[in-house]
């Protein structure tokens, strides 16, 4: 009896995967794309654990500086707000983000007098801020501030007497409280951090693709898997389904899902989703269709298997290379579908850094100086949508046995 040879043995024992990953690796496009996705997802999952602006939606505002050049750098004084200090977990700041104990003023300079410091503010006007400010919550209704000798007393927020070194406390301020901050991709017209809004609105796009994917995968993969392992009229009313939402515009039909959910974030997702199943209910139909006729789905019946086993353990999982084709260019489409969502105003809400969004505020000056505030968001959006493309036609290609 033959045995196989060596090169035979190895190919029989190793899993279709280690095939696939392997043309993957060829195709450099595809490495390049799953690169930009895996920056993409990093900077989704730490959040504002790394961005400049860690405050709720990226939306610390400072009116001073409007529609500032992208490598725009200021000196901000941090000012205590007259409130107890607010605890930040760090799995907090992660997912929303953290409300700053500060305010941040925009300063060209400043100087000190007596237990005063003297600022000059971005845009040429001074200003005089007592220096237990900048420290402490002051009291209100009395705070009752006096230099003795070269110590300043004050009261604090809690109605309790404080004293601090005067020279301690210009130290201080001159080490802590001045912040040098460089805005890399500029301001927006009301002064937030275009670069901060822009990481943010990277968590956005890719939750809603994700999600959007998820919901079509398990609507497409359980309704085209029972019409083609069913047939008859299992089939014809699904494929009637299929039709019927296939002849309706995209975009139409997510607004209009959108309006009757409600304006919101969730409900992008859902809207998205639901327009999405055509393509992989389509697809998994047609390759159950081709497989139920196989000899081991027969041996199956023969067996006695019910239906729900034979589609779940033996059909889908022969089935899933295309169906992961199709999702990586759905979740580029689901990109897409949302930034035209929140450019429309009918996607996430302000003040939510959706990329589309961005681009809403800030198209108007496209005609000016300041194009790139709409530019920024809208080459992000090509970046993430070429990268999910470029990975859907590599995948499309490795799960292509005729490639090796």
């Amino acid at each position: 009896m033959n045995q196989p040879d060596k090169k035979t043995s190895e190919y029989i024992s190793r899993p279709p995967s280690y095939y696939v990953w392997k043309r993957l690796k060829r195709n450099t496009l595809a490495l390049l794309g799953m690169a930009v996705i895996g920056v993409a997802v990093c900077i989704s999952l730490l959040g504002y654990l790394i961005v400049p602006d860690s405050s709720p939606d990226a939306n610390a505002m400072s009116v001073t500086l409007s529609t500032k050049k992208p490598g725009f750098a200021v000196d901000l004084l941090k000012i205590r707000k007259n409130q107890d200090a607010i605890q930040h977990h760090w799995w907090n700041t992660l997912l929303v983000g953290a409300e700053p104990d500060y305010l941040y003023m925009p300063i060209t300079d400043f100087h000190f007098q007596d237990e005063f410091v003297l600022v000059t503010e971005y845009g040429g006007e001074q200003k005089k801020i007592v220096l237990p400010n900048l420290y402490h919550s002051l009291s209100l209704s009395n705070p009752d501030i006096r230099i003795e000798k070269d110590s300043l007393r004050f009261t604090d927020y809690n109605g309790v007497r404080q004293c601090s070194s005067l020279i301690a406390m210009r130290s201080e301020l001159k080490n802590q409280c001045i912040e040098h901050r460089v805005f890399l991709c500029g301001t927006d017209r009301f002064g937030r951090d275009q670069f901060s809004r822009l990481m943010i609105g990277t968590r956005i796009s890719l939750a809603v693709g994700l999600i959007a994917v998820i919901i079509s995968v398990i609507l497409g993969v359980l309704l085209g898997a029972l019409a083609g392992f069913f047939r008859g009229r299992t089939d014809s009313l699904i494929l009637w389904l299929i039709n019927v939402v296939w002849s309706i515009p995209t975009l139409l039909l997510v607004i209009a899902i959108t309006l009757a959910l409600g304006k919101g974030f969730w409900q992008v997702f859902v809207a998205v989703g639901l327009t999405m199943w055509v393509d992989v209910a389509r697809i998994v139909r047609g390759q159950v269709f081709a497989i139920r006729e196989l000899d081991y789905i027969e041996a199956g019946r023969a067996f006695g298997f019910k239906s729900m086993r034979i589609i779940g353990k033996h059909i889908l999982p022969n089935i899933m290379g295309p169906v992961i084709v199709v999702s990586a260019s759905n979740f580029a489409s689901a990109i897409l579908l949302e930034a035209g969502l929140s450019f429309l105003g009918v996607g996430a809400q302000p003040p939510t850094p959706s990329w589309g969004s961005m681009i809403k505020e800030n198209y108007g000056y496209i005609l000016v100086d300041e194009a790139y505030l709409a530019m920024y968001p809208g080459i992000a959006i090509l970046i993430m949508v070429l990268a999910f493309y470029l990975v859907g036609n590599g995948l499309r290609d490795a799960f292509d046995a005729k490639n090796n």
